[in-house]
């Protein structure tokens, strides 16, 4: 990974999210458990110096403003994950109307601006949104590295399946960090 670095980007899908949906008490416990790793993957981008990129479902709201989407989201029991996790001054952040981070978003032009031909991909849903940016990715054929300990899912099967598919079909890296 170190030899792409001048031409990497860390994408964070979603981790700005209420939690309030079926299973969504089950995804939030999971990603309790990869925030540690999150926070490590955050502290190497920074360390150097690669190009943040949050993007974040839109919670029906449309405002591209990440304190907007994050006190929409925050409640009792998901605010210590958002103080953690949430995105500084200096990180893009990107709404999204859909599953895949590409779909309907600047995202590949963002990209392409800031010259990045590799992405290192995190977040949650490993089997939903994860799953369907690494594709879209893939398609545009970005190569890709999604740690395995830095995606979650409500189910943990249906996440070592994605993961799965993100390294076989879509030939991404799925080494933790």
């Amino acid at each position: 990974m170190h030899n792409q670095l001048a031409n990497t980007a860390v994408l964070f899908i979603d981790l700005i999210n209420d939690f309030n949906f079926h299973g969504g008490e089950k995804l939030r416990s999971n990603m309790e458990e990869i925030v540690p790793n999150l926070l490590k993957l955050r502290q190497f981008a920074e360390e150097h110096n690669l190009p943040i990129i949050y993007v974040n479902d839109h919670y029906r709201l449309w405002q591209s403003n990440p304190d907007i989407i994050i006190q929409h989201c925050t409640n009792d029991a998901n605010q210590p994950i958002i103080l953690k996790v949430k995105p500084k001054p200096s990180d893009y952040f990107l709404i999204k109307p859909q599953h895949s981070a590409f779909f309907q978003t600047p995202l590949l032009s963002l990209l392409r601006e800031l010259g990045k031909t590799h992405i290192i991909m995190a977040g949650i849903a490993g089997d939903i949104c994860v799953l369907f940016s690494a594709k879209d990715a893939y398609m545009y054929q970005f190569p890709m590295h999604i740690p395995k300990n830095c995606i979650a899912s409500e189910q943990k099967e249906g996440n070592e399946y994605a993961l799965y598919l993100m390294n076989t079909v879509m030939k991404a890296n799925i080494d933790p960090v």
